[in-house]
């Protein structure tokens, strides 16, 4: 039994939700019309499969649960998520994964501006974002902590892996790009270098895991070779207002 959210308010639908996950482990949720806050705080072993377009800070504080939505996501997708797993296969908006402490999310294709922004890790706690595609202005921006994997599937000419400003502040974690792409877009406390060996293993998983949501191929996408951005410094505005 399904759940159809139609033009019903996102207080309705989510009431909905709650109630059949009270009864099972999952949920499928169709007919959405931008409804917002669905899946918020969902707890690990429950899943919530959404048909449409969801609306804005989906998933945020997710806490484990799963949620996939065949359609696209708005902006704020996994604000402030804690752990679990999203899947869109679609595109996603703005300040996707902003903040995320933990989990994973596979975007089938791009993202808008900060995908990424503010994303941070502790001990064992590390988060995971996948873009197939390719991602907007700020990517990474703040980033403390955590992995990004942009792929640059599909893209058409003259379009580019990622929008100016990228990296900008990030002062931890990593972010690999494949193919060729724009240097005068990243920011200058960028290190670009080559993959290091336990790196090479964790993006083979990634890559993996990408190709199983979607169905593509893992030969195709490894095809071409990956680069590494890191910061350069954990300070990269120390001395903008004052020296240090």
């Amino acid at each position: 039994m399904s759940i159809e959210a139609g033009l019903q308010r996102y207080e309705v639908v989510n009431d909905l939700i709650k109630e059949e996950l009270s009864k099972k482990n999952k949920a499928v949720v169709k007919d959405v019309n931008g409804q917002r806050y669905i899946g918020c705080a969902l707890e690990q072993g429950k899943t919530i499969e959404v048909h449409g377009t969801p609306g804005n800070d989906m998933a945020c504080y997710l806490n484990g649960g799963k949620i996939e939505v065949f359609g696209n996501g708005q902006d704020a997708v996994g604000n402030t998520m804690n752990g679990g797993e999203i899947i869109i296969h679609g595109h996603s908006g703005d300040a996707l994964g902003y903040g995320m402490r933990d989990g994973q999310i596979f975007i089938k294709d791009n993202v808008a501006c900060r995908g990424g922004i503010h994303m941070k890790e502790f001990e064992n706690m590390k988060p995971v974002l996948v873009i197939g595609q390719n991602a907007g202005s700020f990517l990474g921006e703040y980033m403390a902590g955590g992995t990004i994997v942009l792929l640059g599937l599909n893209l058409k000419r003259g379009e580019k892996l990622f929008g100016t400003h990228c990296a900008s502040g990030m002062h931890g974690g990593k972010i690999f790009i494949r193919g060729k792409f724009p240097k005068e877009h990243l920011s200058a406390n960028i290190n670009v270098s080559e993959l290091t060996d336990e790196d090479k293993k964790e993006l083979d998983k990634l890559v993996k895991k990408y190709c199983k949501c979607f169905d593509c191929s893992y030969d195709e996408i490894m095809a071409k070779p990956f680069k590494k951005l890191s910061p350069a410094t954990s300070r990269p505005y120390a001395n903008l207002y004052t020296a240090n």
